[in-house]
C-alpha cells in the first residue's frame, strides 16, 4: 500500500511524466514477462537491450500518444456517466484507434514481422471492453496505466512474437 501512495502522490505532483513512466516501464515489464515466463530465457540470457526498446517504444509512443488522447478525449466528453463512457469508447475505437494503429503496428511490425491485419485481428477482440470499462470505471489519471496494465500480455505477446528467430 505504501508503494500505491507513492505512486498517487507522485502522479499528483507530475501527472504527465509519470504517466508516461508508466507505460514505458508497463511495456518493459511485458518485454521482461515474455522473456522469462513465456521463452524461458533466465536471466543469463535476458536480452536487456530487448527489454530497453520496449520500454523507450512505451515512453516515446505509446504513453505521450494515448495519453495525449485520454486528455482530449476528456475534454471532447467531460464526464463519466455510463453514456459518456459509452460515447468515448466509440469515439476511441472509431476515431482514435485506426489512426494510432495505423501508426503503431507498422513500427511493431518492423520488429515482429506479423501483417497490420493479424495485428489488428487481435487487438479489435479486446480493446472496445477494455475501453468500456476504463471510460466509465476509472478516473483520467489512471486510465493510462489500466490499459497499460492489460496490455502487459499483448505486450508479452508481441516482445516474444518480435524477437522469435
Amino acid at each position: 500500500m505504501a508503494l500505491w501512495r507513492a505512486y498517487q502522490r507522485a502522479l499528483a505532483a507530475h501527472p504527465w511524466k509519470v504517466q508516461v513512466l508508466t507505460a514505458g516501464s508497463l511495456m518493459g515489464l511485458g518485454d521482461i514477462i515474455s522473456q522469462q515466463l513465456v521463452e524461458r530465457r533466465g536471466l543469463q540470457q535476458h536480452q536487456t537491450g530487448r527489454t530497453l526498446t520496449m520500454a523507450s517504444l512505451g515512453c516515446g509512443f505509446v504513453g505521450p500518444v494515448v495519453g495525449g488522447w485520454y486528455r482530449v478525449l476528456d475534454h471532447l466528453i467531460p464526464g463519466t456517466t455510463k453514456v459518456n463512457a459509452l460515447k468515448k469508447m466509440l469515439l476511441d475505437q472509431g476515431g482514435f484507434a485506426p489512426c494510432f494503429l495505423g501508426c503503431f503496428l507498422p513500427l511493431v511490425g518492423v520488429l515482429n514481422g506479423m501483417s497490420a491485419q493479424d495485428n489488428w485481428a487481435k487487438l479489435k477482440r479486446l480493446w472496445p471492453a477494455v475501453q468500456l470499462a476504463n471510460f466509465y470505471l476509472v478516473p483520467l489519471h489512471y486510465r493510462l496505466a489500466v490499459v497499460q496494465c492489460v496490455a502487459i500480455v499483448w505486450n508479452s505477446y508481441l516482445s516474444w512474437k518480435a524477437h522469435q528467430l
